[in-house]
């Protein structure tokens, strides 16, 4: 089922022809190698280009991972009348790919797209060499109105697959079927965590690792450190130590599995070095890995489907801090500032007053959200816009984007 995902296509279409390199990162299987496929059929459909396209998971191409033999095959067949669209899927498998895209980077008539699976392939020596020559275009999974335009359907239902088969593309394939969807989502973690985790960040133990992982995705949406997840798992007899968490939280973010928020001081307008919160890049995933319990609390897999929208929608999410209060998402963009608190349902008083109460505190005008599930029609309180989640969720008004 092609999905088009007209978000990355619009960004890719700004950037086209522009001398800088498109590079399209998101955890593996989340629609990379498609929206290539999409933004090439366009191409051809003009005529005129000399398009190239070249997949390092295909055993095919294997020979192409040598730096040098891929450089040559490409260089043969560039034209010279012509724009040369160049795409690169799965790059980080080639070796010294830089050098390789730096090269080809600078030939005349040409337009690179590479994609990649693992955040090592921006980091480092490598982001140097590049530097001033890429922008990166961060791909998530679904979002809640690409799903349910493929899907159809009753809204309210669809949300439910949505929370419990998550938002990988290939889930639509299985028309909510549970035991299809289950068998691939489990195939599914096992690949990344082999492929993108592990292989390449040297580690050893699988074992620690699902424990480090199964932690995080237990703790979606509370304050975490190293230190406290060694300290936690030590405790329940699976000895850690705090640099070895470290390593492995660094690999499941670099492997786009997590996604880490550090905290906003919203009255000291600064960010704060200590405690962070970890998010899921997809609930289907999380619900692999922890089975009946990814379900039992509501509100945090809520909380995560709204950062990950958040993302999408182009802003800088942070977890916001307001004296010892907190607000769930502060979201930063080029024309200000928005915050949002998440909640299952706050019709019970006492529940809507503790929600409201962080927004209270805090002295600039910038717009303030609720975000619930109650299928009520929208509120204000005193500036404070209480929305229907999933209408948030589907809403296309430019407002409630970044940029």
């Amino acid at each position: 089922m092609l999905i088009e995902r007209k978000r990355y296509i619009e960004e890719l279409r700004a950037f086209r022809d522009k001398k800088v390199i498109k590079v399209i990162t998101g955890v593996r299987r989340c629609g990379k190698s498609t929206l290539l496929e999409s933004f090439m059929e366009m191409l051809l459909g003009e005529g005129g280009h000399n398009v190239i396209y070249l997949n390092f998971e295909d055993y095919d191409n294997i020979r192409l991972c040598d730096p040098d033999a891929l450089y040559a095959y490409i260089k043969e067949r560039l034209k010279e009348d012509r724009m040369n669209y160049i795409f690169l899927d799965e790059i980080q498998l080639v070796g010294n790919f830089a050098r390789v895209v730096d090269g080809l980077f600078i030939k005349k008539n040409t337009d690179l797209y590479i994609t990649g699976s693992n955040a090592y392939m921006l980091s480092g020596e490598i982001a140097t060499m590049l530097s001033g020559r890429y922008v990166e275009i961060s791909m998530l999974p679904l979002s809640f109105a690409e799903f349910l335009s493929a899907r159809g359907g009753e809204t309210t239902k669809r949300f439910g697959e949505y929370l419990e088969f998550g938002s990988m593309p290939y889930v639509l394939e299985f028309e909510g079927k549970k035991k299809e969807t289950d068998i691939y989502l489990d195939s599914l973690y096992n690949t990344v965590i082999l492929k993108d985790v592990m292989t390449r960040n040297t580690i050893t133990d699988p074992m620690m690792l699902e424990s480090v992982t199964r932690f995080i995705f237990d703790n979606v949406g509370n304050l975490v450190s190293p230190k406290k997840i060694a300290d936690s798992m030590t405790s329940a007899g699976r000895k850690i130590d705090t640099k070895t968490v470290e390593k492995y939280l660094a690999a499941l973010t670099r492997s786009f599995i997590v996604y880490r928020l550090g905290r906003y001081d919203i009255k000291g307008k600064q960010y704060l070095k200590t405690l962070d919160k970890y998010y899921a890049v997809d609930m289907g995933i999380r619900r692999a890995l922890l089975g009946k319990s990814a379900t039992a609390n509501l509100g945090s897999a809520l909380e995560n489907i709204v950062c990950l929208e958040l993302m999408r929608r182009g802003y800088k999410v942070f977890v916001g801090k307001v004296d010892s209060s907190e607000v769930d998402f502060v979201a930063l963009c080029d024309d200000g500032i928005r915050y949002f608190q998440v909640s299952a349902s706050v019709r019970d008083e006492t529940t809507l007053s503790r929600e409201l109460a962080p927004f209270s505190k805090i002295r600039d005008d910038y717009p303030k959200f609720l975000l619930t599930l109650d299928p009520d029609p929208a509120a204000d309180y005193d500036g404070i816009s209480r929305l229907n989640l999933l209408d948030w969720l589907l809403a296309s008004d430019t407002t409630e984007k970044c940029g």
